[in-house]
């Protein structure tokens, strides 16, 4: 006996079936065994169909149990609420979506995947805007060739433009067209390998060449942001080893000081007595703090770093740039700066040991909404005759129900869409201020 079938779709499916094949509804529900008005409510899906009644209709109509209560409907009206969702103003008639899969489904999916697919590109354009724009070894590549092009075009036109040169010059000048032409060769053959070598990173391999902050959050990352073996006797001999193995020396260094750092504050907040603090305080890193005596900023970072923990967390120095990111789903994090001014972490930074809170809902076609926390720290290394040193951290949690105030946020502003933002730094290539 077939299972019971609670597929949205299988009412309009029929009913598609049914007008194809030319039947009237009065027909088909006495083939059936059913009432026409109860045939009615099945075909325009405010009634369930049980097996039975199902296995009836469809050998009357034949049709494939199967074909009409598969599950992919389910995904693609799903996807197309989600298209829904991106573009608010539409004025999309949800309520038809079973309606417009049935009768369509190969445009519902042409649709779905066409949103899914600007939802990617905008993604990349993110990605590929914030290495252009920030990645220093990208910028000192493209000097070295426009350097190199400019040196080679300039004795070529003297050369060109000059008949009566002394030998020894123009021999002076073939020489340094010869060697600046060398340097330009090597400088694009070597630009041509670090982009394959990063977009082969992109895809997974090992070899990309990274920043020494990423080489270190990917690490983390790969471990999944929780390094268990701090709370283990010996563990930290462990991961000193796995530290060690990454690519660059600064990597390593980098690393080092954030695993000793990591381990001072295993020891002082370990684990399971975090987890029983949280649970007193209901979840507020500056109550727990309170409790065990520690910064709130170690409360954030133990948080943020337990296992499973699904709070994201970014840390900044005084400058804004970021020190520690570990993301979460929705909240897109710039890799080299140039944050949204808006974020709570930055209010927080000019604002040392003054608790800053705020629900945030993220720009762009699906608009995410978080719980951030955020907190500056202020510390005087040097003492009174030294600089202060400021540091903040913004903790982040996904929020299902939006309160009355929210502030909205973005990545960067070069890809941020939102409309009429007053901290808007430059135009953003994804909207058309611009033009």
């Amino acid at each position: 006996m077939p299972r019971p079938q609670n597929h949205a779709l299988i009412g309009t499916l029929l009913r598609e079936r049914r007008l194809t094949l030319g039947l009237k509804q009065a027909e088909v529900a006495l083939g059936a065994g059913i009432s026409p008005s109860y045939l009615n409510l099945i075909e325009h899906n405010r009634r369930k169909t049980g097996p039975e009644v199902l296995a009836r209709l469809s050998a009357h109509l034949g049709a494939d149990v199967a074909s009409l209560g598969g599950g992919a409907g389910h995904a693609l009206i799903d996807d197309l609420r989600a298209a829904a969702a991106m573009v608010p103003g539409a004025g999309a008639e949800l309520d038809r979506a079973e309606d417009f899969a049935g009768r369509y489904p190969g445009w519902a999916g042409v649709l779905a995947a066409t949103v899914q697919r600007a939802g990617q590109l905008e993604r990349l354009v993110g990605a590929l805007n914030d290495r252009i724009t920030h990645d220093p070894h990208l910028s000192a590549a493209l000097h070295e060739v426009l350097s190199s092009a400019t040196s080679v075009r300039s004795t070529a036109a003297i050369l060109a433009g000059s008949e009566d040169i002394d030998p020894d010059w123009r021999a002076r000048f073939h020489r340094n067209l010869d060697e600046d032409s060398a340097r330009l060769a090597l400088g694009a053959e070597a630009l041509v390998a670090y982009l394959d070598a990063s977009a082969s990173g992109a895809a997974g391999a090992d070899a990309a060449p990274t920043a020494p902050q990423d080489e270190v959050e990917g690490w983390l990352a790969a471990r999944g942001w929780h390094l268990a073996e701090l709370d283990a006797p010996g563990g930290r001999a462990v991961l000193e080893a796995e530290v060690r193995r990454l690519a660059s020396g600064a990597a390593r260094r980098m690393g080092l000081d954030f695993l000793s750092a990591a381990a001072d504050e295993a020891a002082k907040v370990p684990l399971g007595a975090l987890r029983a603090a949280l649970a007193r305080q209901g979840g507020d890193p500056g109550l727990v703090a309170a409790e065990m005596g520690v910064p709130v900023l170690t409360v954030m970072r133990r948080m943020a770093m337990a296992p499973g923990a699904p709070e994201g967390l970014v840390i900044c120095d005084a400058s804004g740039t970021l020190l520690f990111r570990k993301p979460i789903e929705g909240f897109a994090l710039p890799r080299f700066g140039a944050a949204c001014p808006l974020w709570p972490l930055f209010t927080a930074l000019g604002r040392p040991m003054a608790p800053v809170s705020a629900v945030v809902e993220t720009a762009g076609r699906a608009p995410r909404l978080f719980a951030a926390l955020a907190i500056c720290e202020s510390h005087l290394p040097q003492g009174f005759g030294g600089p202060e040193l400021r540091v903040a951290g913004m903790l982040l949690r996904p929020l299902d129900v939006a309160p009355e105030a929210v502030l909205g946020v973005g990545t960067s502003c070069r890809i941020c869409p939102r409309a009429g933002c007053a901290a808007r730094r430059e135009p953003s290539i994804l909207t058309d201020t611009q033009r």
